[in-house]
């Protein structure tokens, strides 16, 4: 059984999830909370499983509210703003669902929450494979199938995305931002405004420059911080 709580300000959100969910016969429902103020002194006398969160909300946003939580448990972030997607992942949330969400996309986000272990639950001596990934990427004019772990990294070319990975390079029509929107969390790290490189794919790391394999891909300044974090 999933326990689970509903963080967002608009009633008619908690009425769709809660609808949602109760059509699945493993969700249960712990909490309704109008704003982050009252999950976080819910959550400080209760542990549940999943949080469906909204970003926008008075007194305290998603985010920042995440943020307060040193071990939260998984998070589906519910909202209307597209363009935090990139934040959200590095936050290591299960999935991001952009309102108004079908019942269909739903059930997928609620599928990757069932998929993920729960990370505060593994033992150190533990070793957590990564899943078989794919997505379609759409490159002239037809669909192409790429498993994310084929890929070594992304380069912005004005309107289009380079796509390199170990077979082959593949540009599509796309912003890296609704690219990275696309792709599994936790796989990906960017580290310049024109490079994202996959973490596995990564050699070494040398001044201002990270090499994947044989390609050597700068380093931007305002993302320096985030690479030093994966160092440690």
């Amino acid at each position: 059984m999933t326990r689970y709580i509903i963080i967002d300000d608009e009633p008619i959100a908690h009425d769709i999830i809660k609808g949602y969910c109760d059509m699945l016969p493993d969700m249960q429902m712990m909490k309704h909370c109008y704003d982050a103020i009252e999950a976080l002194a819910y959550l400080n006398d209760t542990q549940i499983d999943l949080i469906f969160l909204d970003l926008n909300m008075p007194k305290l946003k998603g985010f920042a509210f995440l943020k307060t939580l040193s071990r939260p448990p998984k998070v589906i972030v519910t909202t209307a703003y597209k363009e935090y997607a990139l934040e959200g992942y590095e936050l290591n949330i299960i999935d991001y669902l952009l309102k108004p969400f079908s019942f269909e996309r739903f059930l997928k986000a609620i599928q990757k929450a069932r998929n993920t272990k729960d990370i505060s639950q593994v033992r150190p001596t533990d070793k957590i494979e990564p899943e078989a990934e794919t997505i379609f990427l759409k490159s002239n004019k037809k669909y192409v199938q790429v498993n994310v772990h084929d890929i070594l990294y992304l380069e912005s070319a004005g309107n289009y995305v380079k796509i390199i990975t170990t077979k082959e390079l593949i540009t599509v029509r796309a912003t890296i931002r609704d690219l990275l929107i696309k792709f599994p969390p936790d796989y990906f790290l960017r580290i310049h405004k024109s490079y994202v490189v996959s973490k596995n794919q990564i050699k070494s790391i040398e001044g201002n420059r990270v090499f994947v394999q044989d390609h050597e891909i700068p380093i931007g300044k305002m993302y320096r911080a985030k690479l030093t974090d994966l160092l440690r």
